[in-house]
């Protein structure tokens, strides 16, 4: 099987992801559906295991073999370039691949809240993307770097795993490093930044207590830092980076965190009620001195509460993004619904 083939069907389907499972089709993900390409035989190990010698490298395969995971970018001539995620399942090959535009989409094209604008073009200080796995987080990212590469003169560098969208240099100055090519890990790289003249990092995700402590070091150095974490809001994401440090540490990371957060956006993403593409909602929590004691009194649980009382500084609750989502026609109350931890709360939001 030819995985180039598979890969031209899926820009010219616009799926957004596909997967390669032994026992199965070839499966696309479009518009959120999973559909099993039937016309394809169903795939078995040896077929995996060739598809994945198309696209990698032998230094890559000897990568996958010993650590039995491997994450890459794979590019398909000049009409796409796709993220590629490799593991094994039940001792077999499976791989799933992310389209990923040439285009770094802007911050408009996206539909992203204008915040998004203000917010990148601080000078210093900590900005969070937070939701699970797959709802855009790095698209995001890449947005927001796109609109500070247009419209400030700063050395950015950006750490990744791997590399999704490539950008150019507008006014600013882009340095893009690739975990496994490039560098060992976020934190040795993150380390190695700071010493590389930056005035805006980008990590692609925070995993580990050395990279977040360096993060935050690297804010309170008088840096712009921006990253990811798998958190579903605010509290929780306060909480995953306060409970990973020791405990005679947190008082004074929970003092740093309040000082050098920006803002903390958290992210799903839902269907269109069109059936055509998907669309996200965000909780924004934007740190005035009212959050920033929040965090330091370690009542991050009041933070819902207070998005409710203060959306007039931009602040907003995902609850109040869905139901504008579903009041102005953009998803279906169903979608919506299926995405909100509060049902009752965005009911009364949706006025019927």
């Amino acid at each position: 099987m030819d995985i180039n083939v598979l890969f031209k069907l899926a820009v010219t389907t616009r799926a957004s992801d596909l997967h390669l499972r032994p026992g199965i089709p070839p499966v696309f993900r479009i518009n959120g559906r999973l559909k099993q390409q039937n016309e394809f035989p169903i795939l078995t190990n040896d077929d995996a295991i060739r598809i994945l010698e198309q696209i990698t490298t032998q230094e890559q395969r000897d990568r996958f073999y010993r650590d039995k995971e491997l994450d890459f970018a794979y590019a398909l001539d000049v009409s796409a370039r796709f993220r590629v995620n490799v593991m094994l399942q039940r001792n077999m090959i499976s791989i799933a691949c992310r389209m990923l535009p040439f285009e770094v989409p802007s911050i408009d094209e996206l539909g992203l809240p204008q915040v998004c604008k203000e917010l990148i073009l601080q000078p210093r200080g900590l900005i969070l993307i937070t939701g699970p796995t797959g709802v855009g987080k790095s698209t995001t990212m890449a947005a927001m770097v796109h609109h500070l590469n247009e419209n400030r003169d700063c050395s950015i560098i950006c750490i990744e795993d791997p590399i999704e969208y490539q950008h150019q240099d507008i006014q600013s100055i882009i340095a893009q490093r690739e975990l496994g090519n490039d560098t060992k890990s976020f934190h040795v790289a993150l380390v190695h930044a700071l010493r590389h003249d930056p005035d805006a990092i980008v990590v692609g995700e925070m995993r580990d207590l050395d990279t977040i402590s360096t993060a935050i070091t690297a804010a309170e150095t008088g840096h712009l830092v921006m990253s990811t974490l798998h958190t579903t809001d605010a509290p929780q994401t306060i909480d995953r980076l306060i409970d990973i440090f020791p405990p005679n540490q947190q008082t004074q990371i929970r003092l740093q965190i309040s000082q050098e957060i920006i803002a903390i956006l958290s992210q799903t993403l839902l269907q269109r009620a069109s059936g055509n593409g998907m669309i996200a909602a965000f909780e924004i929590v934007i740190a005035n001195p009212a959050i920033r004691n929040l965090i330091r009194d370690n009542r991050t649980f009041e933070i819902p509460s207070y998005i409710h009382l203060h959306m007039d500084v931009g602040m907003q609750s995902l609850d109040d993004a869905l139901a504008n989502l579903v009041n102005s026609h953009k998803v279906t109350r169903k979608e919506a619904m299926r995405k909100t931890s509060d049902p009752k709360r965005l009911a009364k939001l949706l006025h019927y």
